[in-house]
């Protein structure tokens, strides 16, 4: 019996622009700039990822599973549009997310009914046949993903800083 439950799953997806912006706004460019490594991303860029999402991922998806099915492939997601995008500040990237996710929000209230939708389906272009629960499954665990990430970078900012008590920091170990 799957978990996923709409109103479960639409709890993670309101409260991830709150938790980014009380996290994140405000803070130094120390924090803001840096990385885990050579071709990863900071914390903007992850922002800037979760709003190109917002944009021409998940709602245009849900929209083509419920309105075309397997008829056509789901509209093609680019994971590294945001990176040729103009540097914003990230105040205002902020607010574009919480906008627009409170606008898809709305949207998956307005055309998702969980005992008519969730098994319907998509034609995914990699991994082919996909269900409406499992788009908005991963929408969810996208952001929880994506959180994890930007809270990893900036652990390692102070990787070298903590000294031997490395040993009991989970979230600087590298696997």
């Amino acid at each position: 019996m799957p978990n996923m439950k709409l109103e479960e799953a639409l709890e993670i997806l309101e409260r991830t622009p709150r938790a980014l912006e009380a996290m994140l706004a405000g803070l130094s460019a120390g924090w803001l700039q840096c990385r885990e490594g050579e071709g990863t991303w900071n914390a903007p860029e992850v922002v800037g990822h979760l709003i190109e999402s917002e944009h021409t991922n998940w709602l245009p998806r849900l929209v083509s599973m419920l309105g075309d099915g397997e008829v056509k492939p789901l509209p093609p997601f680019d994971r590294f549009a945001h990176l040729s995008q103009a540097e914003r500040p990230l105040e205002t990237m902020l607010e574009e997310f919480r906008a627009i996710r409170t606008r898809n929000i709305a949207a998956v209230r307005e055309l998702v009914d969980p005992e008519r939708d969730f098994d319907r389906t998509g034609q995914h272009p990699s991994f082919g046949t996909v269900k409406v629960r499992e788009l908005l499954s991963t929408w969810a665990v996208h952001d929880l993903t994506h959180m994890s990430q930007i809270m990893r970078v900036m652990a390692e900012r102070y990787r070298e800083d903590v000294g031997p008590w490395s040993a009991f920091l989970g979230i600087l170990r590298r696997t």
